[in-house]
């Protein structure tokens, strides 16, 4: 899949990659949560739709920054994995939510995230 770019410009080609409402909270799911299976990202207290999901994973998976592998018998169960590519947006994630504690009142980071 080729992603449509509405410039050059680095910011702009990232932002119609992750800016989205969902792609960054399934990455921030995946990356500081362990969740891998569709089912695990529907718990997420942002409340996705089924249909959203399968979406922004199928376009994840596209764009390179997610893997999946089967986890059973069953061919439509699926592990979601980052690849290199989808890690290497930790310190990105790690910035926003630094950001956000500062800035937005009555933010915080849960025990077991980031």
């Amino acid at each position: 899949m080729t992603l449509h770019r509405r410039s050059p410009c680095p910011i702009a080609c990232t932002l119609d990659l992750l800016g989205d409402r969902w792609t960054l909270l399934i990455v921030r799911d995946m990356m500081f949560l362990g969740k891998q299976r569709f089912e695990e990202f529907l718990e997420s207290p942002e409340g996705i739709s089924t249909n959203i999901l399968a979406s922004r994973l199928k376009f994840l998976e596209e764009m390179g920054l997610v893997e999946k592998q089967p986890y059973s018998n069953h061919p439509r169960r699926m592990n979601y994995q980052l690849t290199e590519p989808g890690k290497s947006l930790r310190p990105v994630l790690k910035a926003i939510a630094v950001w956000g504690l500062k800035q937005i009142p009555e933010t915080r980071i849960p025990d077991d995230e980031i």
